[in-house]
């Protein structure tokens, strides 16, 4: 079961919202359009790896879901974990 923690641990990282910024924008994208997303509108050069890598973090941490059609991965945000892990802060508090 994920914890608050993972999803915080995952979202410490710039690259990794910026990711997330990307799929918000668009769902279903490969690494290759996620990578030029990402120099693009964000500015951000890693390599195609590093990048990889960030994903594999958010997919552990439940943020993003991928699969798989012939030979390309297909990456999608998933708000779930990040709702329920604001949810304990937000739920019972009103609009100010």
């Amino acid at each position: 079961m994920l914890s608050v923690v993972d999803v915080f641990d995952a979202l410490a990282a710039p690259a990794r919202r910026a990711i997330l910024d990307a799929l918000s924008a668009r769902d279903d994208q490969t690494l290759f359009e996620i990578c030029t997303r990402l120099a693009s509108d964000h500015d951000i050069e890693l390599t195609r790896q590093a990048i990889s890598q960030h994903l594999a973090v958010l997919e552990e941490a439940g943020l993003v879901i991928t699969r798989r059609q012939s030979r390309y991965k297909f990456h999608t945000i998933n708000a779930g974990p990040l709702r329920d892990a604001l949810s304990r802060w937000l739920d019972n508090q009103e609009d100010t």
